[in-house]
Parts: structure tokens; sequence; C-alpha cells
């Protein structure tokens, strides 16, 4: 395929969506209609996993030393441990390094489902499979909707820290896989295959919970994290206000990137020193990253252009993927500190920024690095085929 080819196949014109349709996420639908028929051995697999899955609920497994009711969402820090002396005492922050005792139940429910109805939402709109609606009403409805399992739309016990805190900001970390959930949603409704009720309450429970991120102190504290979790809140504000049709809320996403993120976080030469702090400090500058070209990519499909935004200090986040992608084509090289092995196959932002730059040194990375499995991996593949 040559440049020319690559280019034209996957970005068609992005007009803003009309008002009485649902905004666009991560594709427009006239790009939409591009990936029909565009599911690989991997998203059937995934498919058909997705459909003997869930569902899921927040319910089903619960805390015992937390005064929380059994609709709140509840999650533990990762990298909080048991002080070795004071065994009963506060946890202490090892950063880098998970507690394996921590409770995730909730967590892992969470990113089961958002993986479900995003292999299910591909599976609606790329094969055409007609049972993926069917399954996405019934494990969004347990998770959303039924008043006896649904989630509370808020976080206020994500990421708790036992003896400090039952719960912080930083949760709001936890649930950027519901970006993935809110485009099988979209997939699943330009395939007609989602219940308009379910779609119509799934909706009203994104509104609530962007609301509650957009003016609660612990969404608030996130927001102005400074890191890669301010860059994922504002990834999660537009997405979820697109799927909301919310125009005056995501545009304070666009703001928020201009204004803060950007100059905020990258240097002129394209480095995060706030990611490269960190004990794995590829990792979370690849994580961070990912972030940025997500909310990129929702900006180009509702007519806004980000991908080249400079700020006044000279900072871009196209030089940033400009200085970070040879270390993922050689993690070997990257000299600053990585505790954990880092392994490329799940990062999506230089395939995303390939489209929205039109950068030939960014196809050819894409093209060379390792594809994982996951849903949302393999849709960005085929997004960019």
């Amino acid at each position: 395929m040559t440049r020319r080819t690559f280019f034209a196949t996957t970005l068609a014109a992005l007009p803003s969506a009309a008002a009485n349709e649902p905004r666009p996420i991560l594709v427009t639908a006239a790009q939409a209609l591009k990936l029909r028929g565009a599911g690989s051995d991997v998203i059937r697999a995934s498919v058909s996993e997705a459909l003997k899955a869930g569902p899921w609920t927040v319910t089903s497994k619960r805390p015992e030393h937390v005064d929380a009711t059994p609709n709140d969402y509840y999650s533990e820090g990762p990298y909080w441990w048991p002080d070795p002396k004071n065994p009963s005492g506060p946890y202490i922050r090892k950063d880098g390094e998970r507690y394996p005792g921590r409770f995730t139940a909730n967590r892992n429910d969470l990113g089961s489902l958002c993986t479900a109805v995003l292999s299910l939402g591909m599976g609606a709109w790329m094969p055409g499979d007609k049972s993926c609606g069917a399954h996405a009403a019934r494990i969004l409805s347990t998770w959303f909707l039924d008043p006896k399992t649904r989630m509370n739309s808020n976080l206020e016990y994500g990421q708790a820290v036992r003896g400090i805190n039952t719960g912080r900001g930083t949760g709001l970390i936890d649930t950027v896989s519901f970006i993935h959930l809110v485009q099988g949603v979209w997939l699943l409704e330009q395939a007609a295959a989602l219940d308009s009720a379910v779609a119509s309450g799934v909706r009203e429970w994104f509104t609530a919970f962007t609301k509650w991120m957009t003016t609660s102190s612990k969404g608030l504290d996130e927001k102005k994290s400074g890191n890669n979790h301010a860059t994922w809140w504002t990834a999660q504000v537009a997405a979820y206000s697109a799927l909301t049709g919310d125009a005056a809320t995501q545009a304070t996403s666009w703001d928020h990137y201009r204004k803060v993120l950007v100059p905020g976080q990258i240097r002129p030469d394209g480095s995060c020193p706030r990611e490269e702090a960190r004990t794995n400090s590829l990792s979370y500058s690849a994580m961070n990253l990912d972030a940025f070209a997500v909310i990129c990519r929702i900006a180009e499909a509702n007519g806004v252009a980000l991908w080249k935004y400079r700020a006044p200090n000279a900072a871009a986040v196209e030089k940033a993927f400009h200085y970070l992608v040879p270390y993922l084509l050689r993690p070997d090289t990257w000299k600053k500190q990585q505790i954990s092995k880092f392994n490329p196959d799940g990062t999506v932002f230089p395939g995303l920024a390939a489209m929205g730059l039109k950068d030939d040194s960014l196809v050819a990375a894409w093209r060379s690095l390792p594809h994982g499995g996951s849903p949302w991996v393999q849709f960005a593949a085929a997004l960019t085929r």
C-alpha cells in the first residue's frame, strides 16, 4: 500500500455530527462504512468470546473493610503496600510495584465489561453478527441500568489507600476503558443492533458520570493532576460527551488540551518529564501519549484540529510522538528507569498519529510494531488498514 493509498483509505472527510445523530467518537459514520467486512480472525475470536462472557456487576464481589453501598465501585491503589514497620497502620507507596493483596474485583470486572462491549460492537458492525446486540443489551443493562446491580455514576471509592483515605481522584484512571465501551456502544447503534431504551439509559448514566467528573472534588483533582491522569481525564470527558451529544462539555476538553495539557506536560524537545520521573518511565510515557492521541482523534472526528497544535512555549504533541517512537521500536535504548519489561504491543498512538498527521515515519513505525490481540488494539489496527 502506498502512502497516498494509506491516507486515502483511513482519512475520510471529518465533518461535525448533525444535531440529530450520535456524535463521532474515534470514527465518523462515513469512516465506519469502510470498516464493514474488515474484521480479522483475531476480532472474530474476541467476538465469539464476548458472546459467552458476562454479565458483570459491582454488586457481586464487595470489599469487607469499607463502608460503601453495594452499588459503589471500589478499588485500591496498586502501588500501596502494608508497612512492614507498622503492619496495622497506613499503607506506604512503592511506585511501579503492584501489591497483590489489594481488592481488584470491581476493576477486573469493569475491564472485562469494556472489552466485551467493544468486541460486540465490532462484531455487530464489521461482520454484521446480529446476535451481538442482544447480549450487549444484557450486559449493559446489568452494569448501568438495573437498580439492583448497576454501578453508581461516580468513583468516590476509586483507588483507595488503606489507613489514609476511602477513595481518590486517581481512581478515574480505572475507567479509561470506558472509552472502549462507549465506542462499542456507538458501533452497536450504527449497526441498529442495540435496544434504544438500553442505549438511552447508558447515555443517561454517562451524562451523570461526566457531570461528576467535571464538578466533584475528586474529579477536579484528577483534572489538575498534571500527568497522564489529567490527559486520560480529558480523553474520557471528550469520549463520554461524544456519546451523550454534549458539545459544550466536549469543547472544554479541547480548551484543556490547548491551555493546560500540552504546555504543562510536554517540553519543547517532546519529552514529558512527569512520566519520565516514574519507575516505569517508558511505559508511562507511552500511556500518556496514547491519551493525547485519543484526544486528538476524537477532536478530529468532531471537526476540531488538534494534531498540529503548538503551545506558546513551543510544546507540541507531534514532537512528543516523534521523541518517543524510536524507543518503542528499540526499548533497550531507553536509558531512564524502567523496572518492568516494556511491551509495545498495546500502544496505539503511532497508528492514530500516523493518520492524523499524515506522517510517513509514523506509518512505518506503526507497521513495524507488534499489535496485541486486545479488541482496543485490534480496533486501532482496523482503522489504519
